[in-house]
């Protein structure tokens, strides 16, 4: 069953086609508004779904799989815009390319890690969320006095970004620790 909560991820995953057509022809007010729409039903789908006990596997996995979409999505195009910094890029894409590959050898290789957010990949997702909501303002504004305060963002992202990959990592290592000797 289609539940409110879930239909508010969707809607998330399909608006980042959207959000990308906007942001890539030049219509960066555009793309703001919808990614600021997207972040403000990430928020509510959440709260929604707690509020109404109405939480789900398919949200628990479609929920992180738009917030990857979008910010993946956004921070590929606006480094290639040259908006957002190369290294950047590389460190949040690195970050998510090994927490997939760690869950994926967990998963063929030892017993299935749960999938639950940690608290400090909660802030990272802020973070990054924030980063790239005010790298869309600088393109809509660019009239806007924001270099200071995107590059400061950029070396708070990145940090949370690290500390974040880091604990999936160091939680991995101990589930093996734990399980590691059973198999599927």
């Amino acid at each position: 069953m289609l539940t409110l909560p879930n239909f508010l991820t969707l809607a998330r995953i399909v608006a980042v086609p959207a959000f990308l057509i906007f942001l890539t022809g030049g219509h960066y007010a555009a793309a703001l508004a919808l990614f600021l729409l997207a972040g403000i039903t990430d928020a509510i789908d959440g709260a929604l779904a707690r509020a109404l006990n109405s939480k789900s596997a398919v949200g628990a996995s479609l929920d992180p799989l738009a917030d990857k979409l979008l910010v993946v999505s956004s921070f590929l195009s606006l480094t290639w815009y040259g908006v957002l910094p190369v290294w950047l890029f590389i460190l949040v894409a690195t970050r998510d390319v090994v927490i997939l590959a760690g869950y994926l050898a967990l998963y063929f290789f030892a017993k299935p890690m749960e999938v639950a957010p940690s608290g400090i990949s909660k802030v990272n997702t802020f973070f990054g969320m924030l980063t790239i909501g005010f790298a869309l303002l600088t393109l809509a504004r660019p009239e806007l006095p924001m270099t200071a305060f995107n590059q400061a963002l950029w070396y708070v992202t990145a940090g949370t970004t690290t500390l974040s990959g880091l604990h999936y990592v160091y939680t991995g290592l101990l589930w093996v620790q734990g399980y590691g000797t059973e198999t599927k």
